[in-house]
């Protein structure tokens, strides 16, 4: 985990910003929950957790400089809340997501499948594509089983 601080670190460092101590707590949470696509409510409370000095609105602020620096996604994922996910640095662009919307799952699709799209994108409109996110909406597999399931009982 102390690699990926470090990296941070110099994301921020680079355009004219230190890792405080607020920083690196709301980093540090990111990073252990990364899975979790936090909300800012949530990432202040597991940063409270540690730091019970720390306030929202410097949670709010950080997720702000950080989205800001490409180095956190802002994400909406239909429930009208925004959630934080972690931008790796090895990757290009933003991971995908496919989104369960019954039981509101939240799968990450780490490969880059839009990539022969967007070079073509460039080609055909000479529009050079900076970013890009996918996501899919549907129903997950145990979603899809417990209708199927309820459907046989229904009939029976």
């Amino acid at each position: 985990m102390q690699a990926e601080i470090d990296k941070i670190n110099q994301q921020l460092a680079v355009k004219g910003y230190k890792l405080t101590r607020q920083r690196e707590a709301t980093v540090l949470v990111l990073l252990e929950n990364e899975k979790d696509h936090l909300s800012a409510e949530e990432v202040f409370m597991l940063v409270r957790d540690k730091f019970p000095d720390i306030g929202l609105a410097t949670v709010y602020r950080t997720l702000d400089l950080l989205h800001e620096l490409h180095i956190v996604e802002k994400m909406n994922f239909g429930d009208g809340v925004a959630r934080y996910d972690l931008r790796g640095t090895e990757q290009a662009h933003m991971h995908h997501h496919i989104i369960c919307t019954d039981c509101g799952s939240v799968v990450e699709i780490k490969d880059d499948w839009l990539l022969e799209l967007e070079q073509r994108v460039e080609r055909e409109y000479g529009f050079t594509v900076m970013d890009h996110r996918l996501e899919f909406l549907g129903t997950c597999k145990d979603c899809s089983s417990k209708k199927t399931e309820a459907s046989r009982q229904a009939i029976s």
